[in-house]
């Protein structure tokens, strides 16, 4: 258990249980024996270590913002299960009873979404469909990592989210000049804090979302 830990250093301040980090590695090796089959992340980070650092622990660090007393959460375009299930995992071990939805059209990641969530004994439920084509969606949360522009993103809450609480997001390196591009037109709160996996990277939380006349 200790190496285990170890392997999970940067999360040491974010209080999670050794019943996570077990979850965590279970579904560590449920992905990359089904990426030996569809590619759902990089063959070479499938192969190493920094597999835990740039998947696992980059999606874990939201829980702060994950607002936990939501019936539902939502991650808008979760393939692989980054975040969506990385956050049902330690919302499972929270001992809480928000539910994870998570979006995807492909049917071949839906499909191991659902074989995780059943292994795993995770509160979510899978959705195969486009996320584009969905109408008056009701969220706490909602998250999104690698999936879409800025702009794109607040654009679909927007318009097809009647309510939600905040959304998450994963800035990359040119996300300062991307964030100032996009607050030309969009108008919203959010709170920036430094990514604790990548130098280059931040969290945006996000609320209030509007367009700019």
């Amino acid at each position: 258990m200790e190496e285990i830990l170890k392997k999970y250093s940067l999360l040491k301040d974010q209080n999670v249980s050794r019943e996570t980090f077990v979850d965590f590695e279970s579904f560590i090796a449920m992905l990359k024996e089904r990426n030996e089959q569809i590619n759902m992340i990089s063959k070479e980070t499938a192969k190493n270590e920094v597999i835990r650092d740039r998947h696992i622990v980059d999606s874990a660090q939201i829980i702060e913002f994950v607002d936990l007393n939501s019936i539902n959460i939502t991650d808008i375009g979760s393939g692989g299960g980054m975040p969506g299930i990385i956050i049902a995992i330690m919302i499972k071990n929270l001992k809480n009873d928000a539910k994870v939805h998570l979006y995807d059209k492909s049917h071949h990641k839906s499909a191991f979404l659902r074989k995780v969530s059943r292994d795993l004994r995770l509160n979510t439920e899978v959705i195969q469909e486009n996320i584009f084509e969905a109408q008056n969606l009701q969220s706490g949360t909602i998250m999104a990592r690698a999936f879409k522009p800025l702009p794109v993103v607040l654009d679909l809450v927007y318009k097809n989210f009647s309510s939600y609480k905040n959304l998450i997001l994963f800035m990359g390196k040119n996300g300062e000049k991307i964030l100032e591009e996009t607050l030309k037109k969009w108008d919203f709160d959010f709170e920036k804090k430094k990514s604790i996996t990548s130098q280059d990277s931040f969290l945006l939380n996000i609320k209030n979302i509007k367009k700019k006349n």
